[in-house]
């Protein structure tokens, strides 16, 4: 008998219409801009505000639409609905739309179920990250002129850990968000262009990483954001965005792939950093004997 997936992610209309983008018109380039400038909260508007912003005509937001694959309008917007649903969705209320299926199967099928399921979340991602915005976190993050400040979410705060206990292996000036409030309040009043801010937020998003992303981009500082295919609203705000599967056997998001990028981040890192991070790698081991941690 065929068992029930928690997630299958499908790709959100914002990245469809990302790589649209080099084929549309430029009025229809327009239209794409407009929503996605304001993404997801702009395609519910109606046909004639959008155009109006866009300086189109309503058939040119139409013509728009068309393209996306969508029959009409009320398409798209029943499409873009969908989206929120599942962008929104908790571990609850995923287990009671689709009951957990995996109590019944044996440990054998339990295996093959999830080795299918993660082996392609795992493949699909790393297939769609986009190469440019891989060098760029890369660049950024082995950039010793630069400070770089780590935070996540409920379980995504794990995955920062991880990252930046490479970093500081590796590098320089690596932190984590502090979670007491006036040391927290204290180190985002001093971010400034130095500063490199790591968001890692997966659904439900956390309004304090979209706060914190603000903040970083206002003081002129770059953010990227690790999440996953239906995009962090922290993503308004970074300069590079690494978006992940999260296909699971369980009511509960897969951070697998995510580590995977995370894991292709770090091998980057040792590629660029060379010798550097061989020194201070060097040293902090030897630090660590010192103080009898080795």
């Amino acid at each position: 008998m065929e068992r029930t997936t928690f997630r299958m992610a499908q790709r959100p209309l914002a990245d469809d219409i990302r790589l649209r983008l080099g084929t549309l018109s430029p009025a229809e380039r327009r239209v794409a801009r407009v929503l996605l400038a304001a993404y997801p909260s702009a395609g519910f508007e109606t046909v004639a505000a959008i155009a109006e912003r866009a300086g189109v005509s309503a058939p040119t937001v139409l013509r728009f639409v068309g393209r996306l694959g969508f029959t009409g309008f009320p398409d798209f917007q029943s499409a873009l609905r969908r989206e929120l649903d599942a962008r929104n969705a908790s571990p609850l209320s995923l287990y009671e739309a689709t009951g957990d299926s995996s109590s019944a199967d044996s440990a054998d099928g339990l295996i093959s179920r999830t080795s299918e399921l993660l082996s392609g979340a795992l493949v699909k991602t790393l297939a769609e990250v986009p190469p440019h915005d891989l060098r760029t976190a890369v660049a950024l993050l082995s950039d010793r002129k630069r400070r770089i400040t780590l935070l996540g979410g409920r379980f995504t705060h794990l995955l920062a850990q991880y990252l930046g206990l490479h970093l500081m292996q590796l590098r320089r000036d690596v932190r984590f968000l502090p979670d007491r409030d006036v040391e927290r309040t204290a180190t985002l009043a001093a971010l400034s262009r130095r500063d490199v801010v790591v968001v890692f937020d997966h659904r439900r998003y956390e309004e304090t990483n979209l706060a914190v992303a603000q903040l970083t981009q206002e003081s002129g500082g770059k953010v990227i954001v690790f999440t996953d295919t239906w995009l962090s609203p922290a993503t308004t705000h970074a300069e590079v965005v690494l978006s992940s599967r999260v296909d699971s056997p369980s009511p509960y998001d897969s951070l697998v792939p995510t580590l995977a990028v995370v894991e292709t981040i770090v091998a980057g890192l040792v590629g660029t950093l060379g010798t550097d991070a061989h020194e201070h790698m060097k040293h902090s081991e030897d630090v660590a004997r010192r103080i009898n941690l080795v």
